[in-house]
């Protein structure tokens, strides 16, 4: 029996006062001393399972107290939790396979919440494609595949089919001409054949005015162009057909089959006449498959296809909606194309190949960036507000030899002014986009340096944060800020910053696109940003920064005494990595305190350019029922209330 402040203390429970356990590397309580004093003349006795000493009976009692109830108040929660800390089972295994199960659980939760049931349909459609194509010479870069490129005038049905053949809604489909106008690549297989299928964009007739360019293409030379003189706007209309007609003829050109699809329901016309005569011409060595579509019918097919006999080609009826006549049509094409048999490529180890996704408002120069890193024209670019309709994916290689899959996709503008013009197309094409940065690694969020940063630009960073993915910031268009100094850009990079603070940890790289200046560093700091993205950290080198940040701002106390604690921590993902904290009550550490665990994480550990995950997941208590354990009860507190993405 002791006394102390004139209370006395009888001791029931082991108790420890001098000596320090060894704690195990797996988890710790992360307490400087094992005997925590609070505000005299109150003493707190802390108890660890690992410590068994002879058992005293225990009773405190203060002499003089401010507030008696309190006090006690104030004890009673500290021996409720210690009382509680003695049922936790510390099992690493256990523990690493139960954070696993929760960075499962989040990541479902965050599908539901960004309500992404249409990727998963699609996903679910090209499933049976892409196990199939296992068995099959699918390590095949797509580069040393062969090409089959769909050409045909505007609205035959060129993107239906090209959908058909690689499986899934790659390519957007609206009944309107002029939605497609950059190539579109995709991988399809036939038996033991695979290859790139490309889709392009209707190929016009040379015959058609500036008017019926526009009225053609569904160009509008008012949405997005305000800033534009009028003279370049109508520049820029006459230059739309050549860029799409230089896209395909640049698809022509690199396949060995050619599908000329013309529409069995309207009839020959003078374009296909044209079309015609121009393959005919130019590209009569290659394999020309004639595909009339739009023959639903197998019977009024055959009468339809018929009149493309005068073409000079063997008309062969299809419906790329309901795929009547695709499997002739696919036999055809493997009849033109040579079969890649190279074993070194069956058995090569398939390389993780990061994607980098180039996001923003519309004309902003993300088309311009993606031709600067490839140096080629491989989509268009023009003033034109709404140019780039699908998501491009392209391989790049950068200097050091590091591979990269760039996504270019079409301007995300505010839902309200989608709606309020009725473009279905725009609205799949800004659709397509988030889709984009679903499936990509990187993002490069691509803003003009002398536009101010809108709202907009701050959803599109939040949901890139919620993605998880990766984020660098490009301030493009560099050139065009005047008097520039050697504080400019950092006076710039502070604005950012503040307007952009869901992306605090996003590097900034600055380019002129047009010019090509500063390109290069964008592929150097995605590089980079996916090498953070994917790095794990060991569970000691993880438990000792905790413990650390810990020991220099604990957890704060609720009014009724109760303090949250730590027992394990690891890094239960990757991409990007997600940290799962076991306490013995989440709610007791509040978001403030949340928010200091993750930039503490970011000082110590690095993780530059990728959102980290922290999940919160209360102790395991083992509650006994007739001399058996009920089940463990368990929960997540998500980061500010929010889901994110865990992958």
């Amino acid at each position: 029996m002791s006394s102390v402040g004139g209370g006395e203390l009888l001791f029931t429970k082991p108790l420890t006062l001098s000596c320090v356990p060894k704690v195990s590397p797996f988890f710790s309580f992360f307490s400087s001393s094992p005997i925590r004093s609070f505000s005299p003349p109150y003493l707190s006795v802390s108890f660890l399972p690992s410590i068994s000493t002879s058992s005293l009976p225990l009773r405190c009692c203060a002499a003089s107290s401010p507030s008696e109830t309190e006090g006690e108040d104030f004890l009673d929660a500290e021996e409720e939790d210690i009382e509680s800390d003695e049922e936790y089972a510390f099992d690493p295994d256990a523990l690493q396979l139960e954070a696993k199960h929760a960075v499962r659980e989040y990541s479902a939760s965050l599908s539901h919440q960004l309500k992404l049931e249409d990727e998963a349909s699609d996903q679910k459609d090209s499933s049976r494609k892409q196990k199939r194509s296992k068995s099959t010479t699918r390590n095949i870069p797509d580069h040393l595949l062969p090409r089959v490129a769909i050409v045909g005038r505007p609205n035959v049905g060129k993107s239906a089919l090209f959908n058909r053949l690689v499986g899934g809604n790659r390519a957007i489909v609206v009944d309107e001409p002029g939605v497609t106008r950059d190539r579109l690549y995709g991988r399809s297989f036939w038996g033991d054949y695979e290859f790139m299928v490309v889709d392009t964009g209707g190929v016009l007739t040379l015959s058609k005015t500036q008017a019926n360019y526009s009225e053609e293409l569904a160009v509008s030379t008012t949405i997005g162009m305000d800033g534009i003189a009028r003279a370049s706007r109508e520049a820029a209309v006459a230059r739309m057909p050549s860029m799409i007609e230089r896209q395909a003829t640049a698809a022509v050109e690199e396949a060995s089959v050619i599908i000329f699809v013309v529409d069995g329901q309207a009839g020959l016309t003078a374009a296909d006449v044209e079309i015609a005569d121009w393959l005919r011409k130019n590209y009569s060595s290659k394999s020309i498959i004639l595909a009339v579509n739009k023959c639903e019918s197998p019977r009024k097919g055959i009468m339809q296809a018929s009149e493309f006999w005068s073409l000079g080609f063997s008309p062969l009826p299809i419906s790329a909606l309901s795929g009547t006549g695709t499997g002739e049509l696919l036999d055809l094409v493997c009849s033109g194309l040579q079969k890649i048999e190279g074993p070194e490529y069956r058995d090569e180890i398939e390389i993780y190949v990061p994607a980098i996704a180039i996001v923003g408002r519309p004309n902003v120069g993300k088309s311009s960036i993606l031709n600067a890193l490839l140096g080629e024209d491989r989509t268009i670019v023009s003033p034109i507000s709404g140019t780039t309709r699908d998501a491009i994916d392209t391989e790049f290689t950068g200097p050091d030899g590091q591979k990269f899959r760039l996504i270019d996709t079409a301007g995300i503008r505010r839902r309200a002014a989608i709606a309020s013009l009725g473009s279905t197309t725009e609205a799949l094409s800004v659709n397509r986009a988030f889709r984009a940065i679903r499936r990509s690694d990187v993002v490069a969020l691509v803003i003009e340096a002398m536009a101010c940063i809108t709202e907009q630009d701050c959803r599109i960073a939040e949901r890139i944060e919620k993605e998880g993915k990766g984020c660098l910031i490009v301030v493009n268009k560099w050139d065009t800020i005047p008097n520039k100094n050697q504080q400019t850009a950092t006076y710039y990079e502070q604005d950012v910053r503040e307007k952009l603070r869901s992306l605090h940890w996003a590097p900034i790289v600055y380019s002129t696109a047009i010019a090509g200046h500063g390109v290069e560093k964008i592929t150097v700091a995605a590089s980079t940003v996916e090498n953070e993205r994917s790095r794990r950290l060991s569970t000691a080198i993880l438990n000792q920064v905790v413990q650390e940040a810990i020991a220099f701002k604990p957890p704060p106390r609720t009014r009724g005494g109760r303090r949250g604690r730590v027992y394990y921590c690891t890094q239960a993902a990757i991409r990007p990595p997600t940290f799962v904290f076991f306490v013995n009550d989440s709610k007791l550490f509040p978001e403030t305190y949340r928010r200091y665990m993750e930039k503490q994480l970011r000082l110590d550990a690095g993780f530059a350019g990728t959102p980290i995950r922290l999940l919160w997941r209360s102790r395991r208590k083992l509650e006994k029922d007739e001399g058996k354990a009920t089940r463990l009860q368990a929960n997540i507190a998500p980061r500010g209330g929010k889901l994110a993405l865990a992958t």
